[in-house]
Formats: structure tokens, sequence, C-alpha cells
């Protein structure tokens, strides 16, 4: 799965302030990469994930999946694009807290209507390969961040998306447990060939990508192999 975006600028309107996001941004990624976009905060590194997981669309310019331009798709083709072919990350985890462990990593098979049997297999292979198999039955409640993150990974994971889109991954755990998780999804990038995105401030993750994209008051100032 390739991902572009071509000369995309966003804008915000707040009050009567009208506020530069992205300015005539142009990105190209290509399968398997795995790449870090650091900036400040207030940069335009949240708002470049939201585009190229198509949660946003730009105010002009053009996103390309696969050679198709998504820029236009209705919200319904947007969305069927995010449950197939893109899995979110995020830094709050997101997870159904009344919900077991096995729920939470089902819940995006059961919205593409995917048989039980189908259903029941990716899911405890994904809890497999994420160490979670002990705690299936469990509510996410009752887990530590690290596991929360892990059941999190396995919900993005389960429809075997293309491309991996992380806001700060690492945030809200410690340091043992934040190199366990990045182990996991470089494992997972490296043999899957999933494409990571990662926007981060987390020196561990910059240090383990192998493309670094520097974003600054809403422009791309360097694009570099690491």
């Amino acid at each position: 799965m390739t991902i572009q975006l071509q000369s995309v600028n966003k804008q915000y309107q707040l009050g009567k302030t009208i506020v530069n996001a992205l300015k005539d941004v142009s990105l190209s990624i290509m399968q398997g990469e795995f790449i870090t976009v650091v900036g400040p905060s207030g940069s335009g590194k949240s708002t470049m994930l939201n585009l190229l997981g198509a949660l946003d669309r730009p105010s002009t310019g053009k996103v390309i999946v696969d050679e198709t331009d998504i820029s236009d798709m209705s919200d319904k083709q947007l969305a069927r694009l995010r449950r197939t072919k893109i899995g979110f990350i995020f830094q709050s985890f997101n997870l159904i807290p009344v919900l077991s462990v096995y729920s939470n990593v089902e819940f995006p098979l059961l919205l593409m209507k995917m048989k039980k049997k189908e259903r029941r297999e990716r899911v405890l292979k994904m809890l497999e390969s994420v160490g979670l198999t002990s705690r299936l039955n469990h509510k996410t409640e009752e887990l530590s961040g690290g596991q929360r993150q892990r059941v999190a990974i396995a919900r993005a994971l389960v429809t075997n998306p293309g491309i991996i889109l992380s806001d700060e991954p690492t945030a809200n755990l410690d340091s043992k447990t934040s190199e366990e998780i990045l182990d996991l999804m470089q494992k997972l990038n490296e043999e899957n060939k999933v494409t990571l995105i990662y926007a981060t401030h987390d020196h561990s993750i910059v240090s383990r990508a192998r493309r670094i994209v520097k974003i600054l008051d809403g422009q791309i100032t360097s694009d570099s192999a690491a």
C-alpha cells in the first residue's frame, strides 16, 4: 500500500482567525517503510497523520492511496478505507472499557461483517502475537498501561491493514514498557511489511525509524533516511 500527499494545504478557522496547519506539503510513502514525523507541538504532525489516515480532508491538494485520489471520496467510502486498509494506535488507547480484551480486538471485524469462525481465528492469532492470550477474557480496565497498548496494537492489526498510524504511542508508558512495545511493532514491520508512521517526540522511537520527516510551522523542513 502506497500513500501520497500532493501539494496539500489544511486550514482551520478559529473564530475570525484562519490557522494554516499544513502548507503545500508533499510526501510519498512506500509499503513497508518505518517513518517518524517529528516537530514541536503545533507544528502540524497530528494534522498530517489525520490526512494520511483519511480522518480528515485537505483544504486543497490531493491524498493518493494506492493510486486512487481519496480527497473527494464520500464519508462512507472513507470509512470503508479506514476499516480495511489503515490501522490506528491512539495515545489514550481508545479501548471500550466495558468489553473484554477479546471483544475489543474483534470489534473492527464485526464492522466488516466477517464470519464468526474467521473472526475468532484472527483475534486469537493476533492476541497470541502481542502476548495477551491469557488475558483475552479480562476487561481492559483490569490491565496495565502496557497491556492496554498491546490490545490497541492487536485491534489495529487484526484487519491486516497496509499502514499503521500512531500519534505519540509511548506517551503514557514507562520506559521499559515503551521498549517492549517498540520491539513488538518493529518486529511486525519487518516480518509483515506493515508500514509504520509515528508522530512523536520520543527519541527512542526516532532512533529506530528508517526515515525521519521533520515538520515545522506546517511545512516539511527535512525528509531523510535515518
